[in-house]
């Protein structure tokens, strides 16, 4: 096709000028779960700081890194077939 205009087509509408605006960045619009989310910090204030406590206690853990790379040295490779033992070949 000759030519540098738009394809005229029933099938593709022309493009408008004016900005779309999405669903999603409606500045009014808050989902379901972002309203139970603020109210639930709004009924329990000290929420938060017990949540950074737990993470705290279960996940922020210094790592042995000396610790760590004796493990991986003294681990042992695993046979091609977990339920063999070395001295039953059958």
């Amino acid at each position: 096709m000759a030519g540098g205009g738009p394809v005229k087509s029933a099938y593709f509408p022309p493009r408008t000028t004016e900005p779309t605006m999405s669903i999603f960045r409606r500045p009014d619009y808050q989902s379901d779960t972002t309203q139970f989310i603020e109210q639930l910090k709004a009924g329990k204030p000290g929420l938060e700081q017990s949540q950074r406590q737990g993470r705290a206690l279960l996940w922020d853990k210094q790592i042995d890194r000396e610790f760590q790379a004796k493990a991986e040295a003294a681990r042992v490779p695993q046979q091609p077939y977990v339920y063999q033992t070395g001295s039953d070949h059958a």
